[in-house]
């Protein structure tokens, strides 16, 4: 089994009211094979004067161009999915019945949540990665598709190819979140740790002690859930 590997996360953003909130990440099976993002920038040549026929000029090679503006980046990415063999979960093997299981996880983020009129806003983190690069990249799913390709004999489908296209996201409140840690809070879920709660917002689980401190946490193992939790922001 190997060990140490960064596996690509989907973490979906709860909105409650003019805050973002981080729920449980989704951990893809197998990490893609590759992934595209592209961005597209607008830059135009002037218009033509009334009555003439091309906008070239006489003084320069080529005409000269105005910005216009960029539009949003789109990440795309392949995922694989396979419930032939156990998964593993939190140190443990859990068999899958049905892929969907886990498949559906991600369709769910395609819906529209009732209490926020639109799907969920996500951020999807890949290891560890310079500033300003593709990762972590927060975004809203614009396209699914789904691609089930292995079945038992009762029909449920075991492997599955799911094509996602995310489109990038800008809230000046989740842009703060994501720069500012101190402004934000955590809801203490089944499972969680200090450190995985540190490398969720700080990148290192190595962390976890910041947190553990602002919270006056006599024992950062015992972590209980609905606990509300600060995370500071780190000097």
């Amino acid at each position: 089994m190997i060990t140490g590997l960064d596996k690509l996360t989907i973490t979906p953003f709860a909105k409650k009211g003019d805050r973002y909130e981080r729920l449980t990440p989704i951990l893809v099976l197998f990490n893609p094979e590759s992934y595209g993002i592209s961005k597209s920038v607008t830059w135009s040549a002037p218009q033509p004067a009334s009555g003439n026929k091309a906008s070239t000029q006489r003084q320069v090679n080529a005409p000269i161009l105005s910005f216009g503006g960029g539009s949003s980046r789109q990440l795309s990415l392949e995922l694989f999915f396979d419930a032939t063999l156990p998964i593993e979960r939190n140190g443990k093997l859990i068999p899958l019945e049905d892929v969907r299981e886990e498949t559906n996880k991600i369709v769910a983020l395609t819906r529209i949540q009732r209490d926020e009129e639109q799907p969920r806003v996500c951020e999807v983190s890949w290891g560890k990665a310079p500033i300003n690069s593709d990762f972590p990249f927060i975004g809203v799913i614009t396209s699914l598709s789904q691609k089930f390709t292995q079945f038992r004999p009762n029909g449920q489908p075991v492997r599955a190819n799911l094509s996602l296209t995310f489109v990038e996201f800008l809230d000046p409140k989740l842009d703060k979140l994501k720069t500012d840690p101190e402004l934000t809070t955590y809801l203490v879920r089944g499972g969680d740790t200090l450190g995985r709660i540190a490398g969720d917002f700080y990148r290192d689980p190595k962390l976890w002690r910041a947190i553990a401190e602002a919270n006056g946490l006599d024992n950062p193992r015992q972590l209980t859930v609905g606990k509300r939790l600060t995370i500071p922001k780190l000097r």
